[in-house]
This record gives C-alpha cells, sequence and structure tokens, in this order.
C-alpha cells in the first residue's frame, strides 16, 4: 500500500509551490521545475495514491515531508 493518500490535482500543485515549485507549461499535464527538478502532474482527479508517491519522488521529496505540504 502506498505511504501517501490519493490526492487531488489543485492540492499536488499547491504542496509544490509550497516547496519552491513553479509552473513552467499546463496542457494535458501540468509541469512544474524549481530551477533543478521537473515534476509532471496529471490534470485529472484524483491522482491516485502511485501518481502522487511518483510526484513526491520526482520532486525530491519523502512521503512525509510531501504530506507535510499538502
Amino acid at each position: 500500500m502506498p505511504k501517501i493518500p490519493g490526492i487531488s490535482r489543485l492540492d499536488a500543485t499547491r504542496a509544490l509551490e509550497k516547496a519552491g515549485f513553479r509552473i513552467v507549461w499546463e496542457g494535458k499535464h501540468t509541469v512544474m521545475s524549481d530551477g533543478g527538478w521537473l515534476v509532471t502532474i496529471p490534470r485529472h482527479n484524483p491522482v491516485n495514491a502511485y501518481a502522487t508517491g511518483g510526484i513526491a519522488k520526482d520532486a525530491g521529496l519523502t512521503p512525509q515531508e510531501f504530506r507535510r505540504l499538502v
């Protein structure tokens, strides 16, 4: 079972903004960057738990750090 529950895409976007990421591009997916890392968020609700875990990993965050930002 994943360590991070599924969340809405807007919650994921807000959490990454708190971590210093900014939206680079929006289309079928939202792409965010902090200057070094690129993170892709699907634009459907809810973002399932496995994708949420991948988003946290791509951002260089632990599941606990990501959960704290949400």
